[in-house]
C-alpha cells in the first residue's frame, strides 16, 4: 500500500516511521511512504503556498494551486482517495481504518495555519478526517495517526496476523481486556487465578466479562486481587 503525504514539513514523516511495525512493513516492501513538500509545487518564485483569507481574518490559508499540482504529480503512482486532515471531518475509527486499508493507496493533505482553500475540498478532496475535537498546529500529527492505524491493517505488515483479531477495537474484541505478565504477585496485587489456570475456555469467558469499551470504566471491581 502506498501513502503520499502533502505537507509543508515533509521531513517529519520519515523519522516517525523508521522504527517499529510500520518501519518493518516499509523495509519488506509491503508499504511505501512518500512525503512531498508543497513548496516544490508552488509556481511562485518565493515558493509561497499560503495567502491571506478573502473576507479578512487572522492567519493565512493554504492556496489551492500547490495542492492541486502536488496531487496531479502523485496521481500516476497512487490511485487512492485524497484525504484532508480537518478537525471537523469524520472521526477516525477502527472501522474507517479498515475501510481505508482496502484502498490501493492514500493521498493525505496536511493543513496548516487557518486551513485549506475550500476549493480543494470541492474539487479533489474525497474525504475529510479528524482524530479528535481539539486544536493542533497542523495536519502532520493527525496524518501520522491515520497512517499508523491504517498501515498495520495491511496484510503482511504485522508479524503475527492473529494479533489483529485481538486488537482493542477489532470487531468482537469488546475494546480489549486487562493484560498481565510476570511476576504473578507484585506490590500486594496478584494476577487473577483464572489466567494462571490454563483453562482456555474459562480464560476466554473472563476476558469477555472484563472487556473494555475503549474508555476506562468508573467504579466496579478491579480484576486484580489483593494479597491477604
Amino acid at each position: 500500500m502506498r501513502f503520499d503525504v502533502l505537507s509543508i514539513f515533509p521531513d517529519v514523516f520519515e523519522p516517525a516511521f523508521r522504527q517499529g511495525v510500520i518501519g518493518r512493513g516499509i523495509q519488506r516492501g509491503v508499504l511505501s511512504l512518500h512525503a512531498h513538500d508543497l513548496r516544490e509545487h508552488s509556481s511562485d518564485r518565493h515558493r509561497q503556498v499560503d495567502d491571506a483569507p478573502f473576507g479578512g481574518g487572522a492567519g493565512m490559508v493554504l492556496m489551492p494551486e500547490p495542492i492541486f499540482a502536488a496531487v496531479e504529480a502523485v496521481r500516476p503512482q497512487n490511485a487512492g482517495p485524497v484525504l484532508l486532515m480537518e478537525p471537523w471531518g469524520e472521526p477516525l475509527t477502527q472501522a474507517l481504518a479498515q475501510e481505508l486499508a482496502a484502498e490501493p493507496g492514500l493521498i493525505i493533505v496536511c493543513g496548516r495555519y487557518e486551513g485549506i482553500d475550500d476549493r480543494v475540498r470541492q474539487l479533489i478532496g474525497d474525504r475529510e478526517i479528524s482524530i479528535g475535537d481539539y486544536v493542533l498546529s497542523g495536519g502532520e500529527l493527525p496524518a501520522m495517526v491515520l497512517i499508523d492505524a491504517v498501515a498495520r491493517l495491511v496484510p503482511g505488515v504485522l508479524g503475527d496476523e492473529a494479533s489483529l483479531a485481538q486488537d482493542a477495537f477489532a470487531e468482537g474484541a469488546g475494546g480489549g481486556y486487562p493484560q498481565f505478565t510476570r511476576p504473578a504477585q507484585w506490590r500486594g496485587l496478584k494476577v487473577p487465578e483464572v489466567l494462571l489456570s490454563g483453562n482456555h475456555a474459562a480464560i476466554e469467558r473472563w476476558r469477555r466479562t472484563h472487556a473494555r469499551t475503549g474508555r476506562r470504566a468508573r467504579g466496579g471491581a478491579s480484576p486484580l486481587q489483593r494479597l491477604s
